[in-house]
């Protein structure tokens, strides 16, 4: 019985303790791969909270490593910031330019490469990102 009202009670106070609060991509969140060949990349989003989302990439050919990143997606002001730390190079911020409910492009134009990072939703379990 006290068990049935312990869960109760945390269903009750869950919504207001753990908001999910944070950028408008939660369409975002989860784990995307994408393989070509011998090549894997895999890109995970956690859920918006605290005004951020946190990822991390990896790009694979066969069982090495040759490419991974540390990103981050946090408002500021209320323009949409991509802040990316590759490995072996400087981190670089990106602004978001055009977001909409099912797409976003962040751009840096003093940035050598990539300039451009695009994601785009096509379905609940299908995105497209470009750089």
């Amino acid at each position: 019985m006290k068990l049935v009202r312990l869960a109760a009670a945390l269903a009750i106070l869950l919504p207001t303790v753990v908001p999910a609060q944070g950028p408008p991509l939660a369409w975002l969140a989860g784990c995307w791969e994408l393989r070509a060949g011998p090549r894997l990349i895999e890109e995970q989003w956690l859920s918006p909270r605290g005004g951020m989302m946190l990822g991390m990439s990896r790009t694979m050919r066969g069982d090495t490593v040759v490419e991974y990143e540390h990103l981050r997606i946090y408002a500021a002001g209320d323009t949409l910031i991509y802040a990316a730390t590759p490995a072996r190079q400087a981190p670089a911020e990106f602004r978001a330019v055009r977001p909409a409910s099912d797409a976003v492009t962040f751009e840096n134009a003093a940035h050598d490469f990539p300039q451009r990072i695009q994601y785009r939703r096509v379905t609940a379990d299908s995105i497209v990102a470009r750089i």
